[in-house]
């Protein structure tokens, strides 16, 4: 099947959040695990939920999806409580740990859970969606974690879900398949599909991603689209090819540092037109010079306080 866009019927109209919070608190015991935290999930677009463990995703997650209540602020999907049936059968859910039958066909699997939905994705789609070709005849237990996490990708999406939660839906994949996953995600979201995504790869953040929200005990502590996060970042880095020793370039006004990885410098300064130009200077034969921007495990890193942000997510 094509990979363009998978349009699902009927979206919501774009000016209204799939899912939202607003002012949500939640406590356990004496620990504030979520503080007045706000998150909007747009159709046609993938939020990233991000944070150290602990940080409170898995309790924003929860009480989206009506699994725990809030102790105070709003939840809803597509305007409605998160417990609302109406609401629960527009959405399609990958969570870190699942327990499914194991005795039963993969094919058998789809069998069941289309079962539930009255108008769901075809088996030929979702084997193609989630790359599943060869293990419909398999039984679920007798497959890699790879291959599980595969299936349950498919069982999130076989109901032709307007929203999608997707929790490390990577994790456990080898390359072909993460590129397959990342693949079917972007023909959703073509199609108009939201998707709140948790990862704590970055540079799956950065390939997915419109929007980041970064929480921290509790707390959104940044929030925006991901190249706004990156801009936010004044700094560059300057890579190349050189010999010149760390210690010299160091000393170099507005550099903040020089890692080196063999003969390959990445210079980090505030004023990259001049780092290059007195780089020149002192190595004409600097060779594969590149500057760019801080990418976004990089600028959440740079950021106050989320040293750890986007690291351990």
């Amino acid at each position: 099947m094509s990979m363009t866009a998978i349009t699902n019927a009927p979206a919501p109209a774009a000016i209204d959040p799939l899912a939202c919070l607003r002012g949500v608190t939640r406590t356990r015991g004496r620990v504030r695990v979520l503080d007045e935290v706000d998150l909007t999930v747009p159709p046609g677009e993938v939020t990233a939920l991000l944070g150290v463990n602990g940080a409170g995703k898995s309790t924003t997650i929860d009480i989206l999806l009506g699994l725990q209540p809030a102790d105070r602020g709003e939840a809803r999907l597509f305007g409605r409580p998160p417990a609302d049936p109406v609401a629960r059968r527009r959405i399609g859910v990958m969570l870190q740990q699942a327990q499914l039958p194991e005795r039963l066909q993969v094919g058998e699997l789809l069998a069941l859970v289309r079962s539930w939905y009255p108008a769901p994705h075809s088996p030929a789609d979702c084997v193609a969606l989630a790359g599943l070709e060869g293990l419909l005849a398999r039984r679920y237990g007798r497959l890699s974690g790879g291959q599980q996490r595969r299936v349950q990708f498919a069982l999130a999406l076989c109901g032709r879900p307007q929203l999608l939660f997707l929790d490390e839906p990577t994790t456990g994949l080898d390359p072909e398949a993460r590129q397959q996953v990342w693949l079917a995600i972007r023909a959703l979201v073509a199609g108009g599909v939201g998707v709140l995504l948790t990862t704590h790869d970055m540079t799956e953040a950065q390939a997915l991603a419109d929007r980041v929200v970064v929480l921290a005990a509790g707390r959104v502590c940044v929030a925006g689209s991901v190249d706004a996060v990156r801009a936010r970042v004044a700094q560059r880095r300057v890579a190349c090819d050189s010999a010149l020793p760390e210690s010299e370039i160091a000393t170099w006004s507005g550099v903040a540092s020089v890692p080196r990885t063999g003969h390959r410098l990445t210079i980090v300064a505030d004023d990259a037109e001049s780092v290059v130009r007195r780089l020149l200077q002192a190595d004409p034969h600097a060779g594969g010079l590149e500057v760019r921007r801080a990418d976004l495990a990089e600028a959440l890193t740079a950021m106050p306080g989320q040293a750890q942000a986007g690291a351990d997510a």
